[in-house]
């Protein structure tokens, strides 16, 4: 850190334009000093800075607490996102430690290590431990976004960058705490029906015995906890060591780069999936199918990462034959072209929905149109399960999201209302934007799948082409435009039952 000057104080007293005592005054200008003490008088430095930030405990709350309580969608959002989170990861790792074979007899040991669902528990705790990171910190990383105007206006009253930090970090805690308590609990629940899942289908011995694994307690604080404190902490690193000029002229224009980081870190991931899938096609069946779990987690990680880079010209593509469909189709065209930034935040966790999703199915509806058998039914059953609990947790992600981003947009609906827009307009402009989002999502999210399947199905069956039926295909469509169309819209309409004066000064 660069050291502080101190001034030493000249004790000539000046004029305003800089002149000695001793000039003549030529237009009038009162004598300095006149009727005040010396400044040697009150000591060696007395503009010496007072450290004030020495006790930053009850600054640091107050602002944590004046966040909660001025975006409350945004942390309820987070809240949500670290509850369902912990959640997977509870029942997760209660499934896994279910499957140990300790204490079992010798015909259950051999049915459990026939059916390799040990295996399969490790591959579904990486998973959920993988997709929970990802989606908390993108949540709390949009969370924290939204509020860089305040921020930067705390900065520019005096608090320090550290003590924007604690107050930051406070929040994601009070956030995240109760949530993994209270997921904990409740993936314990989702667990015991899961195990008696996999009894049913024979993937678990009748004498597996469930018990509630406290184990699964650390492990969801660990996940929910620090992963929303760190993504908290680097989303207002760089923005709280701004000064404070610049924090408010960023916080108004947004961010247009990537950060030093972020960019070759997703030009690594997507790198790296590259070459792993190109590593994939020239290995057996059974190995490429084992690590195409790997490559769509690079995929995922990449587009994550290059977010604004990636979704802007996906979105563009699919706003500009939107576009055509009218003025409020124009409206949401321009909104999502104007902010890469901020709907890169939605698009996302609904891409991982559709690249997994698809992936999932693909494999084994291909593998039904090309030799008649999916696979096992219990392997099979499983895959579908941890697909849906995967797909339902993004999509949950997803919608939490949407709402965060329509609900800060409330000053610029009411705006337009204002303005004379008339409702039936905003909301078709609304509903557009869920369109252009949805497609944006499912363009990446379907080239996502297909570059992961490629060398799977290429080694398997000779072909790279996947076999999806249309229903399958509609029904992922469907979904996922649903979703975006409930997201966005019910925001807007409790925006819209307010009165535009009234949203306007509130904001």
């Amino acid at each position: 850190m660069r050291r502080r000057r101190w001034r030493e104080h000249d004790p000539e007293p000046c004029h305003p334009r800089g002149w000695p005592a001793e000039r003549p005054r030529r237009w009038g200008f009162p004598q300095p000093g006149a009727g005040a003490a010396p400044l040697s008088a009150l000591g060696r430095s007395p503009w010496r800075k007072i450290h004030s930030s020495r006790q930053p405990g009850p600054m640091t709350t107050g602002l944590a607490r004046a966040a909660l309580r001025a975006h409350r969608p945004a942390f309820a959002g987070t809240a949500v996102a670290a509850l369902f989170a912990s959640t997977v990861v509870s029942a997760a790792t209660s499934v896994l430690l279910a499957t140990s074979a300790d204490g079992l007899p010798a015909r259950a040991r051999a049915q459990l290590a026939e059916s390799e669902v040990g295996g399969m528990a490790a591959v579904l705790l990486i998973g959920s431990i993988y997709m929970s990171i990802f989606v908390i910190a993108s949540t709390m990383g949009t969370a924290v976004a939204q509020q860089y105007r305040e921020l930067a206006m705390v900065r520019a009253i005096g608090a320090r960058p550290r003590q924007v930090r604690r107050a930051v970090a406070g929040q994601a805690l009070a956030a995240s705490v109760p949530a993994a308590l209270l997921g904990c609990l409740l993936g314990g629940f989702l667990a015991r029906a899961w195990c008696a899942g996999m009894k049913e289908h024979g993937l678990l011995p009748r004498e597996v015995v469930f018990h509630p694994a406290w184990l699964a307690l650390p492990v969801c604080l660990g996940v929910a906890v620090v992963t929303s404190t760190l993504a908290a902490l680097l989303s207002s690193l760089r923005f709280s060591l701004l000064r404070p000029a610049r924090a408010l002229a960023e916080a108004a224009a947004g961010r247009r780069h990537l950060g030093v980081l972020r960019a070759p870190l997703g030009l690594t991931a997507l790198a790296g999936a590259c070459a792993l899938s190109v590593l994939l096609s020239h290995q057996p069946a059974e190995k490429a199918g084992q690590g195409a779990f790997l490559v769509l987690i690079l995929c995922c990680a990449g587009v994550g990462l290059l977010g604004p880079r990636i979704v802007g010209p996906a979105a563009r593509l699919v706003s500009a034959l939107v576009g055509r469909l009218g003025p409020s189709a124009r409206l949401a065209m321009l909104n999502v072209r104007s902010q890469p930034r901020r709907f890169s935040a939605a698009v996302v966790p609904l891409v991982l929905v559709v690249g997994f999703g698809l992936t999932k199915i693909a494999l084994h509806t291909t593998a039904e149109h090309r030799t008649g058998s999916p696979g096992s039914p219990g392997e099979v059953w499983l895959d579908y399960a941890g697909t849906a609990l995967y797909a339902g947790f993004a999509a949950i992600a997803a919608a939490n999201t949407l709402c965060m981003i329509s609900f800060e947009r409330r000053r610029d609906i009411a705006l337009l209302r204002v303005i004379g827009t008339q409702t039936r307009q905003i909301r078709a402009m609304a509903a557009w934007e869920a369109v252009v989002v949805a497609g944006t999502a499912l363009l990446l999210g379907a080239a996502i799948a297909l570059g992961t399947l490629a060398p799977i199905l290429d080694t398997a069956f000779g072909s790279p082409v996947p076999y999806v039926p249309w229903t399958v295909l509609a029904g992922i469509g469907a979904g996922t435009l649903l979703l975006t169309l409930s997201a966005t819209g019910l925001p807007v309409r409790a925006v819209m039952r307010r009165r535009a004066i009234t949203v306007v000064g509130a904001a």
